[in-house]
């Protein structure tokens, strides 16, 4: 059977997935998402929950907002993040699972290779 050729993926969408990705890629701005996965949360908090400084936590909301997955919304003199799209969590959790399998593949590995290998 020949292989159909598959349709070539539009640039710039691939340029917006990978920048999507960037912004994910940066542990501190995950451990943000899982703060906020129980609600919305003003910097302090987030600050208190993290142990991010300010100016250091500032900035990854600052991301984050622009990348669209934080809204940010101002209440008093506080302003509060939350979740745009609670789907990230289904993507960050599909992520973790594939990884923890990997580590527990490599485990077995390890363990069938250190019995065959075994001197004592």
């Amino acid at each position: 059977m020949p292989k159909t050729k598959s349709p070539k993926a539009d640039p710039a969408v691939l340029v917006a997935v990978s920048g999507f990705f960037k912004v994910l890629s940066e542990a501190s701005r995950l451990q943000i998402l899982s703060c906020l996965r129980s609600g919305a949360m003003n910097v302090m908090e987030i600050a208190e929950a993290t142990g991010l400084g300010q100016a250091n936590l500032s900035k990854h909301l600052k991301v984050l907002t622009q990348a669209g997955i934080l809204s940010r919304q101002p209440r008093g003199t506080s302003a509060y993040y939350e979740i745009v799209d609670p789907m990230i969590f289904e993507l960050c959790e599909l992520a973790c699972d594939r990884i923890s399998e990997r580590i527990q593949q490599q485990a077995e590995s390890l363990k069938t290779l250190r019995g065959k290998t075994a001197i004592f």
